[in-house]
């Protein structure tokens, strides 16, 4: 079944021309060069929403040819974005700014490629200095079974929505990956998951608790029956429409479980994945290990859990600082915590340098 929210998103025709020689035609002509190379449907979409963004400021100032951009018309783009909000009202970050500069510099190159321009303006345009901000509402162990207690596991929605939950917490699953879940890529018995065409059309195969495991069996062998009809899609969550899961649905199981549970702040389904990466490190997990887990490309992307992991940090803190406690610190205690952390991070290392030297 197709989301309809995503069937409502602007096209570009819609708000500028697309007659040969415009921006809009020559950017809809980017687009489909991207779809050529294999870019996945979701980098096509938000690119085309990114440079949407310039086609419209750009027509409202009667800037509708490729040649009409100049390096100090992208400059006043800039300080436009600088200034302006998002459709929620809040100023643009940073980052959002760079990601819509970025994707200017993208389509420039192409055009300079395909000698519509000679030379791209954007090259010479300073991106915003990055933000390095940690990851919000990382969850506790505490709180995390209270939402997984929150699903009413005798109906069969409910029976999902606990499935799901249990994947996310323990796999770490993007919620698209999780709604392109088959049942042929979950193996309970050996508790791995195949996730199939992940960010950047990869696949990787991931483990899973035994916990997560065992829900997820209940909910095949008894709630799935009963939400599939013939011919069976062969998706692994089902709506009570008998149709697969879109990834905002996702988003609404958690967010109402959540409320259930009692948390007052908005949870949201990426939240588990957060808090997922941020317990394995402070469990002494390489992060070589984590990476591989959440299927990121860069190890940089996955390093920002390292600054959310403190339990070291807390025990170094506790036992060299004289003020980390009102009463004195029991050294041998500290110090066992200390060697028991120690020998199970040795354990994790050396099970990455076997993993590194077989690679």
């Amino acid at each position: 079944m197709p989301d309809k929210r995503r069937l409502r998103r602007k096209l570009i025709e819609s708000e500028v021309s697309v007659e040969p020689g415009t921006l809009g035609f020559f950017v809809q002509r980017h687009l489909r060069a991207l779809e050529v190379k294999n870019y996945s449907p979701s980098t096509v979409r938000d690119r085309e929403k990114t440079l949407r963004y310039f086609l419209a400021w750009a027509e409202e100032r009667a800037i509708t040819k490729p040649a009409e951009v100049t390096v100090a018309v992208l400059e006043r783009y800039q300080r436009f974005m600088y200034y302006a909000s998002d459709e929620k009202g809040k100023r643009l970050s940073f980052r959002s700014q760079s990601h819509r500069l970025m994707a200017l510099r993208v389509l420039f190159r192409w055009l300079v490629r395909e000698r519509v321009i000679e030379m791209s303006p954007a090259e010479q345009i300073e991106l915003p200095r990055p933000e390095y901000r940690l990851p919000k509402d990382i969850l506790t162990a505490g709180q995390v079974e209270s939402i997984l207690g929150a699903c009413d596991v005798t109906t069969d929605p409910g029976l999902r929505d606990r499935a799901i939950i249990e994947l996310l917490y323990s796999s770490g699953l993007r919620r698209f990956e999780v709604c392109n879940l088959k049942l042929w890529d979950v193996d309970t018995d050996e508790r791995t998951v195949t996730v199939r065409q992940g960010k950047g059309k990869k696949d990787r195969i991931v483990p899973m608790g035994e916990r997560a495991a065992l829900w997820i069996r209940k909910y095949i062998d008894e709630a799935r029956p009963r939400l599939a009809t013939e011919p069976d899609s062969g998706y692994l969550f089902l709506t009570i429409f008998h149709q697969g899961l879109v990834a905002e649905r996702v988003s609404d199981i958690v967010r109402a479980t959540a409320k259930a549970a009692g948390l007052k702040r908005t949870i949201s389904a990426h939240v588990f994945r957060h808090t997922m990466a941020t317990m394995m490190l402070d469990g002494g997990a390489d992060i070589r290990f984590v990476q591989a887990m959440l299927g990121h490309a860069n190890l940089s992307t996955t390093e920002i859990y390292t600054r959310v992991a403190i339990r070291k940090l807390k025990l170094v803190h506790q036992i060299s600082h004289p003020g980390a406690k009102l009463q004195r610190v029991d050294a041998a205690a500290v110090t066992q915590d200390v060697e028991e952390m120690l020998e199970k991070e040795a354990l994790l290392s050396s099970l990455a340098a076997e993993e590194s030297n077989e690679l």
